[in-house]
């Protein structure tokens, strides 16, 4: 073992992401490991041409120096993508590789680059990565540790939603960004009297919805768990709005919500991963309750200010936490692992339980399917984040 390690950030962008991987570094060149810092994801592999030395800037080697002062900022300084090598769309395909024989055919329009992506790694000497991302591009680090590469994942997401652990780098943040955007709102729409519809990221997952939803004491929370009906949800607004004193009411609602008898909003083309954007749920609702009820309506789409900004406390000291632990796991070759929090501890579980399964919403538990709304049936031994 050579000592060598590589470290990456993919997907999109979370509060906690700088601290992670200052905690990483510093702890590994305590321990003599050499670390590369990887730009852009997979996609920095991806663009390494052998036979161009620009693309050499896509790996470099960190020092105590380049990440003294990153965990002060929100990001990640290594940049992101949503890159997937093995699954690459023949229009995005480096011109280098276009004609590599390490390509392996997916489909007529996709392409698989894995044996480059080893290439690289070879050459630069790599043998352990610590990749910090959602479950799609943790999913690639399953991949990699099938074909004998030492991983170590951390999971970030703001959506919470990566499988085998409580919590990802990311959510806490998130959660407090809403709960501001919603708590500041309500004196506009107090001041105006008006019914507020506010849109949080979450794509498969409600439980930005119902957290922000809950400590902020929206009227309603729709979750992509539960398929809404929009007659019912208007009459619902509308009274809330009639039963306040300062007449008005806000709702939130997930990206992923999906209405009775419809789709989920996408739109664009699907990313590596096979995802289209989403987005827009927000205002399709909030013209139908102006539709229905003649009230005039307030709607935001909180989008990226969920996920911009230093981290708060708690996810600077998780994320700091996570990156100390997937280091130490790399000193005791303990690999093919994702570092995890599990009732409150933190722990590990193997790699592949990021594909083991979809974390969503336990709607029995903690939503109310009839009012569109939290309701915790017994707090009695229930994780600190309702998950």
């Amino acid at each position: 073992m050579s000592k060598v390690l590589g470290i990456l950030t993919g997907g999109g962008d979370v509060p906690g992401l700088n601290p992670a991987m200052k905690a990483v570094v510093v702890s590994a060149l305590d321990n003599g490991y050499k670390i590369y810092g990887i730009r852009r994801g997979w996609g920095g592999l991806l663009n390494y041409d052998l036979d161009d030395p620009e693309s050499f800037s896509n790996v470099y080697e960190l020092t105590r120096d380049d990440v003294r002062k990153i965990d002060r900022t929100g990001g990640t300084f290594l940049h992101t993508s949503r890159t997937n090598p093995q699954k690459v769309k023949t229009n995005v395909i480096p011109e280098f590789l276009k004609d590599s024989p390490q390509g392996i055919k997916v489909d007529a329009d996709t392409m698989d680059y894995t044996p480059h992506i080893l290439q690289i790694l070879n050459h630069l000497g790599i043998d352990t990565l610590i990749t910090i991302g959602g479950d799609d591009t943790l999913s690639y680090s399953v991949r990699l540790h099938n074909e004998g590469i030492r991983v170590v994942a951390i999971p970030k997401t703001m959506d919470n939603d990566v499988f085998g652990t409580d919590y990802c780098i990311g959510f806490s943040t998130s959660i407090t960004r809403s709960i501001e955007v919603i708590m500041n709102m309500r004196t506009s729409l107090g001041s105006h009297e008006r019914i507020g519809v506010v849109e949080l990221f979450g794509r498969n997952s409600g439980e930005t919805s119902l957290i922000a939803g809950y400590l902020s004491s929206a009227d309603r929370s729709v979750i992509p768990e539960v398929h809404f009906n929009i007659d019912k949800l208007s009459e619902f607004m509308l009274r809330d709005k009639k039963d306040n004193p300062s007449h008005y009411s806000v709702m939130t609602i997930s990206e992923g919500a999906i209405m009775e008898g419809a789709d989920v909003i996408e739109t664009g083309e699907m990313d590596a991963y096979g995802h289209r954007k989403l987005g827009g749920i927000g205002m399709i609702v909030a013209e139908a309750i102006k539709r229905r009820t003649g009230s005039n309506i307030m709607y935001q789409q909180v989008g990226y200010m969920m996920r911009s900004g230093a981290p708060d406390s708690l996810d600077r000291m998780v994320s700091s936490s996570f990156g100390n632990l997937a280091a130490q796991l790399v000193a005791r070759n303990d690999t093919g692992r994702m570092v995890a929090l599990h009732g409150g501890k933190y722990t590990t579980v193997p790699v592949s339980m990021v594909l083991a399964g979809k974390k969503v919403v336990d709607v029995p538990a903690f939503y109310d399917i009839e009012n569109y709304r939290p309701k915790i049936k017994d707090f009695l031994g229930v994780p600190m984040f309702l998950n």
